[in-house]
């Protein structure tokens, strides 16, 4: 081979040992910035949804102006068990109840984790889906003990749920639903839907519900 036809080899070579090399970062680029959204917008505990992805999912609902409504669950006990069985057992159960949760069928399209012990559904359909949604999904997580590390615990939940009316904002439909778990709650009911023309007693603020 002459020199000059090496030369060419060694610089082609080279090439494309260069463009091996800068496509190998910019997929790792890519995979990092995806890996950071996705981090952003799932909770580290239960990969369901986080807060943040929920409104968005739940503003993009209420664009489309079809029917759809909020569930909100909060788990009866679960201090207790936290507490007596350690974090990791509690975060075990946590991942127990997102994943009863994300496998519910149509009308609910979006199970996720708020904050603690509390988790949201937002459910395509008209105020009688919405409900039966709700029922559901208490259903599912006070239907039989959750196999922990400890033993099988037996966990309940408080339910509410609200369905959208007319300039409804995110916000609103949270704190409705909020409301009316917290009724479910202090009425022992299990599951409570929001009524417009009910006097809020002893209702949560819920600051931390923005648009």
């Amino acid at each position: 081979m002459s020199l000059i036809l090496q030369g060419i080899v060694t610089t082609v070579g080279g090439i494309l040992a260069g463009f091996a090399l800068a496509g190998a970062l910019l997929w790792r680029q890519q995979q990092a910035l995806e890996s950071a959204r996705y981090d952003a917008t799932h909770d580290d505990v239960t990969g369901l949804p986080n807060r943040r992805l929920f409104l968005t999912r739940l503003r993009a609902a209420l664009a489309e102006g079809e029917p759809c409504g909020v569930v909100l669950l909060d788990l009866d006990r679960f201090k207790t068990v936290n507490d007596s069985l350690g974090h990791d057992t509690g975060n075990v159960l946590l991942t127990c109840v997102g994943r009863l949760l994300a496998d519910l069928d149509a009308p609910a399209e979006v199970a996720a984790r708020l904050s603690g012990d509390e988790f949201a559904l937002l459910v395509r359909g008209d105020h009688d889906e919405v409900a039966d949604a709700a029922r559901t999904a208490w259903r599912a997580i006070s239907a039989a003990p959750i196999a922990l590390s400890g033993g099988e615990v037996s966990i309940g939940a408080s339910v509410g749920y609200t369905h959208t009316h007319l300039h409804t904002s995110p916000r609103q439909l949270l704190a409705e639903a909020d409301e009316a778990m917290y009724h479910a709650k202090r009425s022992g009911t299990g599951v409570c839907g929001h009524h417009p023309l009910s006097t809020p007693s002893g209702r949560r603020s819920r600051d931390r519900h923005h648009d």
